[in-house]
């Protein structure tokens, strides 16, 4: 029997890295899918509407539902209003609002500080990334999240947060933290990392707009040795083809990352496996939670990612307004760029990247997010629609302010001995890119 299990436990591994190896393998053979404008198009409503049946989780477990709809709408509390949401970060997406909806918003007759106009948004599929379910009578039944929830924003035509979508722009107005705060049972959270209720919300009050601490749900990790929020910028979905590794710190390509995210950050109900999960000293959540093994029948995901890359693969990275930038220094920064300044040298032209993973000694920071991922580096960011990008800093966490400071780093790190035109010149050029 001793023998056979051990039989047992090598053919389970086995299996397990052939099913993650794969996946990557299949996701090469199936690139040439990409350019079939149905599936880009199966995939913009995945991205925009699929749940992957996280309801369970948001309004099964955390009553996201009973806190949107307020003790007036069949919930708890006040409820959550078109501002309230609008201020967590929230969009509305302008272009699903009939004209009646459109009139009632601009008299006032519709108001923005009524739960109940919230859920008339929700009725519309108005809401970017909330998708609610109704009943017959028009009650609010659950809710879920989908990919445009942290991976959309809209241009802010019609009023500030109400817009055309912007599919791929990184909402960095999102308080992740914030929103799941308003839930009345925070628990379930809790006690997946093994803290009480309050430090919890300590913790996700830290976030603040625009970040999110995904492998926090890993290894438990709240804050860095340094004492500040271990959470990174939600990054952008646009300008991905051809990009390899498309997270901070290379953890997969994009078909591995949106498993990853869809089955353990949604918590939506797929297949997901990655032994590398599978650490008791580097991942202890995930290990007690068997995040490294996923299944669910019947699979909500795996069979939908091919068109959530096709789609996310046609998304081109914007390009800045022409006022955005100074043309004539941008022609000077882009020689800059490719000779003295080294640019070119990780960014690449024409993807700006070099599919490379890179340790924190050579970019000339520390490396405490790299370790937190199976590859300890962290990968060179693609620079396109760098302007899409700027609120909240950069960098995966944000920690420098503004692309001046990003230049000045690199001037100090590798000793570049840039002018301040110099240095001026090349800043104007990535803010053209």
């Amino acid at each position: 029997m001793k023998y056979r299990k051990q039989v047992l436990i090598i053919t389970f591994l086995i299996l397990s890295v052939g099913m993650f190896q794969c996946s990557k393998i299949e996701d090469r053979i199936d690139h040439h899918t990409d350019n079939n404008p149905s599936l880009v198009q199966q995939g913009k409503q995945i991205f925009r509407f699929d749940t992957f049946g996280d309801e369970d989780f948001w309004s099964g477990l955390l009553h996201l539902d009973k806190a949107i709809a307020g003790k007036d709408n069949g919930g708890y509390g006040p409820g959550v209003s078109p501002n309230t949401a609008l201020a967590v970060g929230l969009k509305v997406d302008a272009e699903a609002l009939p004209p009646d909806v459109v009139a009632g918003i601009t008299s006032g007759a519709l108001k923005l500080t009524d739960p109940a106009t919230t859920l008339a948004l929700l009725k519309l599929n108005a809401v970017v990334g909330i998708k609610g379910n109704f009943d017959q009578k028009g009650d609010l039944k659950s809710i879920g999240i989908t990919c445009a929830s942290c991976h959309s924003t809209v241009d802010n035509s019609f009023a500030p947060g109400i817009g055309k979508r912007l599919d791929g722009w990184p909402n960095r107005d999102l308080n992740v933290g914030g929103i799941i705060s308003l839930t009345d049972n925070a628990i379930p959270i809790a006690n997946l990392l093994h803290v009480d209720e309050t430090t919890l919300r300590q913790v996700l009050s830290q976030w603040g707009p625009g970040k999110f601490a995904a492998v926090l749900f890993m290894d438990g990790k709240a804050l860095r040795p340094d004492g500040k929020v271990a959470a990174n910028l939600i990054p952008a979905a646009f300008g991905l083809k051809d990009i390899d590794l498309t997270t901070y710190t290379g953890w997969g390509d994009i078909s591995y990352w949106n498993a990853f995210v869809g089955n353990l950050e949604m918590h939506g109900k797929g297949t997901f496996v990655d032994p590398r999960l599978n650490n008791p000293a580097k991942y202890p959540i995930a290990v007690e939670n068997r995040f490294y093994s996923v299944f669910n029948s019947p699979d909500l995901i795996t069979s939908k990612l091919p068109a959530l890359r096709a789609y996310q693969h046609s998304i081109d990275a914007p390009k800045p307004p022409s006022s955005y930038y100074d043309h004539s220094a941008a022609v000077k920064g882009k020689s800059l760029f490719l000779t003295k300044a080294k640019c070119a040298s990780c960014h690449k032209l024409p993807l700006y990247a070099d599919n490379m993973l890179h340790s924190g000694s050579e970019l000339g920071i520390d490396d405490f997010e790299a370790m937190r991922s199976p590859t300890g580096k962290y990968r060179t960011m693609p620079l396109g629609g760098l302007f899409a990008k700027e609120k909240g800093g950069y960098y995966h966490d944000g920690r420098f302010a503004n692309l001046a400071d990003v230049v000045n780093h690199y001037d100090d790190h590798f000793k570049l001995n840039l002018s301040n035109q110099e240095k001026k010149d090349l800043v104007q050029y990535l803010k053209s890119l």
